[in-house]
């Protein structure tokens, strides 16, 4: 099976690059998965939201390059998994735009504009790793962890069908050995693929 890991971070050295690279060693320990990894920073994938993508989602226009070629590597993927640091308390700009222009009317999902929805990626598996400054008690008194959850894993990935099989915070990640967040990135992508992952596991690390 294969794999999508994807990452937005500016800095090719950052921890949240580093921890991408450690879900794609555990995954091909197995011998028998594969991995890419789309960078959209270095890559330069352009998050906003123009006018094509508007002609598009109305059904006016075809779907935009770029974007047709970022749906064909999901396509080409059984789980998608996205690597970000949180910002404010959700994903980098950069990450939520690629969501906006790719997860697009006609491919992720089917909207008449009469009421009519039909959910199109019901076949894709998502695995979500959030990095995180703050610790889990910082999430948990605020409820930073449910409103993240309601809004990623619900409000976007539901709604197109997609089902979220895992979703992890590494925490403290500024104070925190990295040698740790490492040990469960490898451990996340050796169990990427098996098949008791059945539920959505909330793990803050």
């Amino acid at each position: 099976m294969h794999a999508l890991i994807v990452t937005s971070h500016p800095e090719s050295k950052s921890l949240t690059n580093s921890i991408a690279l450690k879900i794609g060693e555990g995954l091909s320990q197995s011998g028998s998965h594969t991995f890419e990894i789309a960078d959209l920073a270095a890559e330069g994938f352009d998050p906003r939201f123009s006018q094509a993508d508007i002609a598009s989602h109305k059904r006016r226009a075809k779907t935009p390059p770029d974007v047709a070629a970022e749906q064909a590597r999901i396509d080409r993927a059984d789980s998608l998994v996205l690597v970000f640091p949180v910002y404010w308390w959700s994903m980098p700009g950069l990450l939520k735009g690629w969501i906006d222009r790719v997860f697009s009317n006609g491919w992720a999902y089917d909207d008449n504009f009469e009421g009519k929805l039909s959910k199109k990626l019901g076949h894709l598996q998502i695995h979500l790793v959030g990095i995180g400054g703050a610790d889990a008690r910082t999430y948990e008194k605020h409820g930073y962890d449910i409103a993240m959850e309601r809004q990623i894993d619900h409000g976007i990935f539901d709604y197109c069908g997609a089902r979220v099989i895992s979703s992890t915070r590494l925490l403290e990640a500024d104070s925190r050995d990295p040698l740790q967040h490492f040990n469960t990135a490898r451990n996340i992508g050796a169990s990427l693929f098996d098949k008791h992952m059945q539920v959505k596991p909330t793990v803050a690390a």
